[in-house]
């Protein structure tokens, strides 16, 4: 028999791992972080064993394994520096001590960027981390109000989804002009968020206890994501626990009857685990109309929402398989007696993370169902009377199908795949009129498919640079429009030419390790949107403004360029962007007649809105116990084109502020008080496309404290708006202001407790 020299030293291997194994005695000890705190669920390992021996940290941070003196004994966790020591003689005899420093932010691993594992100081997009510790210290219980603290984060409506309409949740990034279809993709682990009827984003269908972080990539990213991820995308990534036992329970109640419980919980046995997740919120609310304008129709814009999911997983050395099924439910008063709403959402979603052919296969396969209502009413202009006008439902079904591959190879880093969607709504509307009903019923499909590739190559020790190439192609099928004047009569039916049309997303980018704590970088990008069943269909109205549909629009289209520069010493992270996009043909609601009891509007493509700026973000350590995080946003938003109406040209992008900042300061102490400040300003913006309803600056705080009770239970208090500013969220024409200040009080269980 031959043996290769390869062959021989993978025996040699073996036999001293055989050896060391035989040889090998418990060690038993501890890990911990500098503080002295136990560190829980780190995961311990010993090299070179055969077979391997892991061990995973328990409630106290203890651990035991078999091991040999001469053998390395390593400790990691998410969030922390790998550590590695080599045992010796003395270690057996006594209690191994593990310290585990905390990772610097330069080093947070993210992946939306790219859909592939990458340093966040290696990132050639503008990307921003909220992690577990960031979202626990926000005073307020919703993931969409977190967000607020990135600058250039904006909803259609300033006010947040506890208290708005779910179709003034549509987001943006980096001032394009949010509106209800949202600019930008929200994901949960690879699967979209957003409504598939109308791009709007239900906030509250991942249960917050089950989120660890949140990443955030401004700029164009349809390379990585199509049509929705115009100006960004945002992912929220779900815990993961190897520990045989995991429980997350949050519960608070305060102002306006705010009532919130969240759950996430996890065992785990062999290579199954299992996770369930749930969340309850309801509020009485505020009336959000302003004070002197309030009249007897005016009511508090109460909301309660429901969601749970459960998800299975089997795990193994090459990677996992999971499915999940999930639900959620919402119900709404929209500030006047006859305006309600409510949704229900149905979705299965299956999928993987394998070791496949030399790099990572991801494979995402969902299918969901929902349904939802809405009512609708003319308020007189005294706001004394309020007459039903209108009551719609809007069924909607979705399927969606998405894979993507990542391997190196040598210099390069590859990430190829593909994204396949059918989407199926419609709306369905009885209206009331002159003492009769009528009917109209609008809706279609669209089927969409997409490839892309992305190729990294490290072009020596300090530069990277990346190309990456995406094809869109969809199809709006089956639209059509009935109506029918009477119960009794008979339906007329027009139907739309079925349309199809096709995108390119290039994406250019470098990035150059000026320094080992300096990185610069440079993207230059095409992305797309394409309008939504809703808003090719769907009409609306809100108080006595009525936005009408038009089966007829296009894509929107952005050409963009960012250039920018990353600090990274140690544990301090900055990071500072000059941006230029432009968007041809972006859908705006363009006013087409106003009289005292009705403001007309129609979508249409208005022509080019161009959004430039600079954006900064820093993050630092004041001593071991303090971290300040600071948010800047400088963006000048315009109309540099419109074709049919000249009046509009120069002037500011509807829901767009000049300037945006945030600050936050968190001081944490495991053993006593701890506390958290997040102050926003938001500068002055404008509700419609002709810059006549002005929205005005506001400053606005939330504080947070908390204090261990036992290990694992701590109790806490938060108020949201601390100085009790009101402001401006919309003029419909009626203006309508932000909640006033409110408390909360609760516990949160963290087993193991920390």
């Amino acid at each position: 028999m031959r043996w290769s020299r390869g062959r021989s030293l993978k025996c040699a291997v073996l036999l001293l791992g055989v050896a060391a194994a035989a040889a090998a005695e418990t060690v038993r000890g501890v890990v911990e972080d500098p503080s002295g705190s136990p560190v829980a669920g780190a995961v311990v390992s010993v090299v070179p064993a055969i077979p391997p021996q892991r061990a995973v940290t328990d409630s106290r941070g203890r651990f035991a394994i078999p091991a040999a003196a001469g053998a390395v004994l390593a400790a990691e966790k998410k969030g922390f520096r790998r550590s590695e020591r080599r045992l010796t003689a003395a270690d057996l005899d006594t209690e191994t001590r593990i310290v585990l420093e905390p990772s610097p932010v330069s080093e947070e691993i993210v992946v939306t960027a790219t859909r592939s594992p990458t340093r966040l100081a290696d990132t050639r997009s503008s990307t921003v981390v909220l992690t577990d510790d960031d979202l626990e210290s926000a005073a307020a219980p919703t993931v969409d109000d977190a967000l607020r603290a990135v600058p250039g984060f904006a909803l259609f409506r300033r006010s947040g989804s506890r208290t708005a309409n779910p179709t003034s949740q549509g987001v943006s990034l980096r001032g394009l002009g949010p509106s209800g279809a949202s600019r930008a993709v929200v994901l949960e682990d690879g699967v979209p968020l957003n409504d598939p009827f109308g791009g709007w984003v239900y906030w509250g269908r991942v249960p917050r206890a089950s989120v660890e972080r949140i990443e955030v990539v401004r700029g164009g990213a349809s390379d990585v994501w199509g049509s929705a991820a115009l100006s960004g995308a945002i992912q929220l990534f779900r815990r993961e626990s190897d520990l045989p036992a995991s429980l997350w329970v949050d519960g608070s109640f305060g102002s306006q009857h705010t009532r919130e419980a969240s759950l996430f919980s996890s065992v785990r046995g062999g290579t199954l685990r299992a996770s369930l997740s749930a969340e309850a919120l309801s509020t009485d609310g505020y009336v959000p109309a302003e004070e002197s304008a309030r009249g007897p129709v005016d009511v508090a814009s109460g909301s309660s929402r429901k969601a749970a999911d459960l998800t299975v997983e089997r795990l193994d050395s090459r990677g996992r398989l999971f499915a999940r099924g999930s639900f959620y439910g919402e119900d709404r008063g929209n500030g006047t007696r006859l305006q309600i709403n409510d949704t229900r959402i149905g979705q299965v979603t299956t999928g993987g993370d394998r070791l496949v052919a030399g790099g990572t296969l991801s494979v995402r396969a969902f299918g969901s169902g929902q349904d939802y209502h809405q009512t609708f009413s003319a308020i007189s202009a005294d706001r004394t009377t309020e007459r039903l006008t209108r009551l719609q439902e809007v069924p909607s079904d979705s399927l969606g199908l998405s894979l993507d591959w990542s391997a190196g190879f040598a210099s390069h880093t590859v990430v190829a795949g593909m994204d396949a969607r059918s989407v199926r709504g419609e709306s369905r509307e009885q209206i009331f009129a002159g003492g009769g009903t009528s009917f109209v019923a609008a809706g279609g499909e669209q089927h969409s498919g997409s490839f892309f590739l992305e190729d990294s190559f490290a072009a020596g020790a300090r530069l990277t640079i990346a190309a990456a190439l995406r094809l869109d192609a969809w199809q709006n099928l089956d639209g059509r429009r009935s109506t029918r004047p009477s119960r009794d009569a008979a339906s007329s039916v027009t139907r739309f030419d079925d349309r199809d049309a096709t995108a390119w997303s290039p994406r250019l980018s470098l990035a150059y390790r000026a320094a080992s704590s300096w990185t610069l970088s440079a993207s230059a990008y095409r992305s797309f949107r394409a309008p939504t069943l809703n808003e090719l269909y769907r009409s609306f109205r809100v108080g006595n403004v009525e936005t009408l549909a038009n089966e007829n629009l296009g894509p929107e289209r952005l050409t963009g360029a960012e250039a920018g520069a990353a600090f990274f010493p140690g544990r301090v992270y900055a990071r500072a962007v000059a941006f230029w996009m432009e968007v041809d043909d972006p859908v705006a609601n363009v006013t087409l007649s106003t009289t005292p009891s009705l403001v007309e509007r129609q979508r249409r493509n208005l022509g080019r809105i161009r959004s430039r700026g600079v954006e900064v973000d820093g993050e630092t350590p004041v001593g071991r116990e303090v971290q300040v995080t600071l948010g800047y946003l400088l963006v000048d938003s315009t109309v540099v084109s419109a074709p049919g109406s000249p009046d509009l040209v120069g002037r500011r992008t509807p829901q767009v502020a000049r300037q945006q900042g945030s600050v936050g300061l968190r001081y944490e102490h495991r053993s006593a008080l701890s506390a958290a400040v997040q102050a926003r300003w938001v500068g002055k913006q404008f509700e419609d496309d002709q810059n006549q309803l002005p929205l005005g600056s506001y400053f606005t705080a939330d504080l947070l404290v908390s204090r261990p009770v036992t290990r694992g239970l701590q109790a806490f208090v938060a108020a949201e708006n601390v100085f009790d500013r009101r402001f401006d969220v919309g003029r419909t024409p009626v203006p309508t202001v932000g909640p006033p200040r409110t408390f909360r009080g609760g516990l949160r269980w963290r087993l193991p407790g920390r």
